[in-house]
């Protein structure tokens, strides 16, 4: 066959399972792995034993035997449990797996009867592989480091190797021009302060979010007095802080600088969903003499994109 000749949802038309998989793909963008960052976790049982649960959730799976095989999508719902074997007087790597086994391409099972997809360990593997190391179709979900003379599996030895068939991103883009000048920040002896009369900006967190890059651009910061030593940072709610960077700008008149601060943050639970404050400040050294501070004629840029992950 070469084109399929009636398209996806042509009223009276019929279509092979094969045009299904391939619409698939095409959703999919080509790319495999869960659905969402929680879906399909695998952990120790609620009480530790020989063997390890699925979570919830849902995932794509592109078919390797055809090139136009397509992509399957699987479902779970309820936690599985999947059976591991014992280690005896050496260690073992096993990599826990969602496998399609399609008898269209591969195998016996009849999808009328049988299961044909589902949960599969691959004994044995390499103690750092995170793919499946043959040309099954399946995605890879964990793989299990046993020690020696093991029998029950805990969360230590459960290593997450999923990954996000579409991970989402947003990205957030954001200005602040002060009204005025703000009190100048000078001998602080590192207690850290605002040093704007812009209140900051209130971020709202997508319930997705695993980690965000926040970059936070001043131009220009206004230094006067004296040399100013001392630091720059930013707090993005009441527990993260952005990591800080040394101002010391080595001269003596007023003068103008641009100052950046970023980091990559990881995104507390407590966090997603939340609306949390994004604020710069600043800190003296012990003996400083210099002042910092930002007034009418200062811009503020915040540039803040979340990243879903694995979780």
């Amino acid at each position: 066959m070469a084109l399929f000749p009636r398209p996806i949802l042509t009223d009276g038309a019929t279509h092979p399972a094969q045009q299904f998989r391939m619409l698939v793909r095409d959703l999919a963008r080509g790319a495999e792995g869960i659905t969402q960052g929680t879906d399909l976790k695998v952990t120790q049982l609620s009480t530790p034993g020989t063997s390890v649960q699925v979570g919830d959730g849902s995932g794509v799976v592109r078919g390797r035997v055809n090139a136009f095989q397509g992509t399957y999508s699987a479902c779970n719902i309820g936690a599985v449990s999947v059976p591991i074997a014992a280690t005896g007087g050496a260690g073992r790597s096993d990599m826990v797996i969602l496998r399609v086994e399609d008898p269209e391409y591969e195998g016996s099972i009849s999808p009328v009867t049988g299961e044909v997809a589902y949960f599969q360990v691959i004994s044995n593997v390499s103690s750092s592989a995170t793919t499946i190391p043959d040309g099954r179709t399946g995605i890879p979900l964990a793989r299990i480091d046993i020690p020696a003379s093991t029998s029950t599996i805990t969360n230590a030895m459960i290593k997450d190797i999923r990954t996000i068939a579409n991970p989402r991103r947003d990205r957030q883009l954001l200005t602040q021009f002060p009204a005025s000048q703000a009190t100048s920040i000078t001998n602080s002896n590192g207690v850290w302060q605002t040093f704007s009369t812009a209140a900051g900006w209130n971020i709202a967190i997508p319930t997705w979010a695993s980690t965000a890059r926040i970059r936070i651009d001043i131009a220009q910061i206004k230094y006067t007095t004296a040399q100013f030593i001392g630091a720059l940072r930013a707090t993005f709610g009441a527990s993260l802080t952005l990591q800080q960077v040394i101002l010391d700008d080595n001269q003596t008149a007023i003068r103008r600088q641009v100052a950046v601060v970023a980091d990559t943050l990881t995104i507390p639970d407590a966090y997603r969903g939340t609306t949390q404050l994004l604020r710069p400040q600043a800190t003296g050294t012990t003996g400083n003499t210099g002042a910092v501070t930002v007034d009418a004629s200062s811009t503020l840029i915040a540039d803040i994109e979340f990243f879903e992950a694995p979780r």
